[in-house]
């Protein structure tokens, strides 16, 4: 009987333990990787969104930026036609001079009626002294008439004289009370006047304002996405015009299991895989946890009270923060889709 070759007698079980070594090995790597690492594919990168809105309403005069530009903070982006607002202007500095002309009209009646309280009061003075001779003359006279020194005719006249006076004093007191009863009111019509004139001065400023809110600044530096305005069209204050995607700052929310969460901390590292550059290994550190449940905080969230209930498994958003941020910077886009893997203690 022929004797059968050593090499091919042994040489299924030599493949055998190379399969199972081999096996073996990759088998307690990858527990050895699981039990060491949390890992989701679960994860996106984030950035700021800032929309861009008009502070005031009118026709669009000129876009200056096209679809995914990018753009610099206090940049013009569009202007919007102020023709019909600077005609408002004007029409406000006219209504101010008017304003200002009553102002002093209210204070020229003051004046004048000042002025003709000081010469009523004068002429009251000396109409006081004449009264006080006429007064004394009449009585002298009467004394006189009582002598048959003068005839009764002289005595009467200088009653008369004396009462004409008195009379006439009488008047310019109310005169001047007269005078000084309408100066309260010429001067609420001062304060009247003058408070008209701040709110029209107060209108022009917020013209002026409106006037520099023609022009739409970019809120923050960055990359502009769909714009939503064109030249010609009529816009409202408050409607988005675009947005501006701020390409200074990145970082990663990865949505980890619930059975997951008790393996993370604060400050664990991590390692970053971009699904448009696997190649890229990308280092972060974890930096906040979430406090409620993604399915929680949703526009519409689940309610497991119905009797048709089914648990599923819950994710919590961790966000990350990428530590080599500059370096990758340029290849970052909102949005991206990425692995996370943590390292465990």
């Amino acid at each position: 009987m022929e004797s059968q070759n050593p090499i091919k007698k042994f040489l299924p079980r030599i493949i055998l333990l190379c399969v199972l070594g081999t096996a073996a090995y990759f088998g307690y790597n990858k527990y050895k990787y699981a039990v060491t690492h949390e890992d989701t594919d679960n994860a996106q990168i984030e950035t700021y969104f800032v929309p861009v809105l008009p502070r005031m309403a009118g026709y669009v005069k000129s876009v200056n930026v096209k679809d995914y530009d990018v753009v610099k903070k206090d940049e013009v982006l569009a202007e919007i036609d102020t023709d019909e607002a600077q005609l408002v202007l004007e029409e406000l500095n006219a209504d101010f001079i008017q304003s200002q002309t009553d102002v002093e009209t209210a204070k020229a009646n003051i004046n004048n009626l000042n002025v003709t309280i000081q010469s009523a009061t004068a002429n009251l003075k000396a109409n006081y002294l004449r009264r006080e001779k006429a007064k004394k003359d009449a009585e002298r006279d009467a004394n006189l008439l009582a002598d048959n020194a003068i005839t009764r005719k002289q005595a009467d006249d200088s009653k008369a004289n004396a009462e004409i006076l008195a009379a006439q004093y009488e008047a310019g007191q109310e005169d001047i009370a007269t005078a000084k009863s309408r100066l309260p009111i010429f001067q609420a019509a001062l304060h009247k006047a003058e408070a008209v004139l701040g709110v029209k001065k107060v209108k022009i400023e917020q013209q002026k304002l409106r006037l520099n809110y023609s022009k739409v600044y970019a809120p923050t530096s960055g990359r502009i996405g769909k714009k939503n305005v064109e030249p010609g069209q009529f816009i409202q204050a408050g409607q988005p015009l675009m947005t501006v995607v701020q390409d200074a700052t990145f970082w990663v929310v990865a949505n980890f299991k619930e059975t997951q969460v008790k393996n993370l901390k604060i400050g664990d590292e991590t390692e970053l895989k971009l699904d448009a550059y696997p190649d890229r290994i990308l280092k972060g550190k974890i930096i906040s946890i979430a406090e409620a449940t993604g399915a929680k905080t949703s526009l519409l969230p689940a309610d497991n009270a119905s009797g048709n209930f089914v648990k599923v498994t819950q994710r919590v958003p961790v966000k990350i923060e990428i530590l080599d941020l500059e370096k990758n910077k340029g290849i970052l886009r909102a949005g991206l889709s990425l692995g996370v893997s943590i390292l465990i203690n």
